[in-house]
């Protein structure tokens, strides 16, 4: 019976050693940020220092925005470079930026009918936003331009911790679940929240952390495995195409991911 224990061990520790998602080391570069918000395929960086926005390329100057206004910006989302959304929640406020960071639109939902208090949002297809709604606890996908809603989800039950969309499906990660939908509104999947905080997402997979470290979760599965990475501190994270970048407040690391 001992032995048959060992081996059940032994089997076990490898199936859980096989299960892990590995990561390769690239580079790491020095960077000064208070948050770093996306980079993309080009290695553009767009990060945050005090209320102001910068966007660096590798061949050219740094250019930023800030409204002094509205202040510090609650989130910033650059999925799309050519309609980058600043989000400033104590204001109500979203701005729309072009890829020069000029101005190009402006929703304040304070002076819309029926008044939206806005919790988080994220980027949708054309001239749409996902916003959260806090006063009906519900998703809504929201056209700017025409000042409708083209889409509702249901409402939740549990406090909303984060949100990322892309042009095909929309995140929800709440305290209870993790929710996906489709860009009708419609839930597709629900995941229960084994102590995730946060997520970042990238032609439809999913990288989630908890206070322990990440975790992969594929597009072509249900199944979430943990990432076997060094011990960092982990100050934002980011997944483009199979590389995540991970910024410890002072020093940015790329990693490729080993799928296996």
């Amino acid at each position: 019976m001992a032995l048959i224990r060992y081996i059940l061990l032994i089997f076990t520790s490898m199936a859980a050693a096989q299960s892990q998602i590995g990561l390769t080391p690239v580079n790491a570069i020095a960077f000064k940020a208070d948050e770093i918000v996306a980079v993309d395929n080009f290695e553009t960086v767009y990060y945050t220092i005090g209320n102001i926005l910068y966007k660096k390329s590798s061949d050219k100057p740094a250019i930023n925005y800030s409204n002094v206004q509205l202040g510090f910006p609650t989130t910033v989302n650059a999925f799309n470079p050519l309609k980058i959304n600043v989000f400033y929640q104590d204001f109500n406020t979203i701005l729309i930026l072009d890829n020069r960071l000029a101005e190009i639109f402006k929703v304040d939902f304070n002076t819309k009918q029926p008044y939206k208090n806005v919790s988080h949002i994220s980027t949708g297809y054309d001239n749409t936003l996902w916003i959260f709604n806090q006063d009906l606890q519900q998703l809504e996908l929201y056209d700017y331009k025409t000042d409708k809603v083209r889409a509702t989800a249901v409402p939740v039950q549990s406090n909303v911790l984060a949100l990322a969309s892309d042009y095909n499906y929309c995140w929800m990660l709440t305290e209870k679940y993790l929710y996906q939908y489709t860009y009708f509104g419609s839930l597709i999947s629900k995941l229960e929240n084994k102590g995730y905080t946060s997520f970042a997402a990238d032609n439809e997979n999913l990288i989630l952390k908890t206070e322990t470290g990440l975790f992969y979760k594929s597009q072509k599965a249900e199944t979430i495995r943990p990432i076997s990475m060094p011990k960092l501190l982990i100050n934002q994270f980011l997944l483009t195409n199979e590389t995540v970048y991970i910024y410890d407040s002072k020093i940015l690391h790329k990693y490729q991911l080993k799928l296996k």
